[in-house]
């Protein structure tokens, strides 16, 4: 009895915790200009973060005799184990510093941005452990080291570490050189700051799953008539003219997402007969739509508007606001 309590005392005594805050994503482009041998493909795309975010707490406890990865979340359908990328980012830091190999991690996500929903909500989970760690072991990683590692994991989560860098005064990064917009070129994983959007976004989730993998693996490029103007698009963000970044917005996976998902279609529609003249769009391969405006009466009227359609609209629907 006195070993098992001693051993809980220490165990206590050197327990370290971080909480970070992970946002969610939003795409105001998305151009996809090749396919690569890898798989993946070549994107132009300007990615946004939200105020919408998970927060996800991570302590280490120096334990020699375990070194377990322990993953729980505040919702059953958050998978756990290896399955999540969460878990798999904290066994990547495991495997890059061996000397805290035998520490045990546990990780809490209280989720609140959907899954599987163009979001970035696990490749932001999976960037919030990325910075934890870094942070309760003292490796001194800087961002562009950290956002190395991240897209080992996934091409979203380089953004997911920039973007978390800024928001999480706690990590207590020099914002100098980073921001929470970019535009995202290779995979996604090479970023330029842009200045960020300053509006406020209101989100419709509809209940289905998109496999962003079976979507790219749909895309015809031979057959993609309209894309994003890029150019105009990171201008209108430098000058900060709303109107122009608006009529520069546009996602190719849409069509896609759209022709396989009828109900992401029909809920666009629905969202757009309701949001004008705010601007409408998918993010990522789907299924989450949003309306993008200015306007903060907009926006709760459009959101209000939601909320009393929500007995015909099967989803889920947030208002909240760009990230800067």
């Amino acid at each position: 009895f006195h070993k098992i309590m001693n051993r809980l005392y220490n165990r206590g005594k050197s327990m370290k915790q971080i909480q970070i805050n992970a946002y969610a994503k939003i795409n105001l482009s998305i151009d996809v200009l090749r396919g690569r041998d890898d798989g993946y493909h070549d994107v132009a795309m300007v990615l946004q973060k939200i105020d919408l975010h998970d927060a996800v707490t991570v302590s280490c406890c120096e334990d020699p005799s375990e070194g377990a990865i322990e993953l729980s979340a505040n919702i059953q359908t958050v998978p756990m184990g290896q399955d999540n990328i969460a878990w798999k980012a904290s066994g990547l830091m495991k495997q890059l510093f061996p000397h805290k190999s035998r520490e045990t991690i546990r990780i809490h996500i209280e989720k609140r941005i959907p899954m599987a929903a163009g979001l970035a909500g696990g490749s932001a989970d999976a960037a919030a452990v990325l910075h934890a760690l870094n942070a309760l072991w003292q490796c001194n990683l800087s961002v562009a080291e950290l956002m190395e590692i991240g897209v080992k994991l996934g091409a979203d989560v380089p953004f997911c570490i920039m973007g978390q860098a800024v928001k999480n005064a706690v990590l207590n990064f020099d914002k100098g050189s980073i921001s929470t917009c970019a535009f995202a070129e290779g995979i996604g994983e090479k970023l330029t700051p842009l200045p960020p959007l300053k509006a406020f976004a209101v989100l419709f989730t509809p209940p289905v799953f998109v496999s962003t993998a079976e979507i790219y693996k749909s895309l015809d490029l031979n057959k993609v008539r309209t894309r994003p103007d890029t150019h105009s698009l990171i201008l209108g963000l430098r000058e900060q003219d709303f109107e122009k970044i608006k009529a520069s917005m546009y996602n190719v996976l849409e069509e896609v997402s759209v022709e396989k998902y009828p109900v992401i279609g029909e809920n666009r529609a629905w969202l757009q007969s309701i949001s004008s003249p705010a601007k409408t769009m998918m993010s990522g391969s789907g299924p989450t739509l949003f309306a993008l405006t200015q306007d903060k009466n907009l926006a709760n009227a459009i959101f209000k508007k939601i909320q009393e359609d929500e007995g015909k609209k099967e989803g889920n629907a947030f208002l909240t606001e760009t990230s800067y």
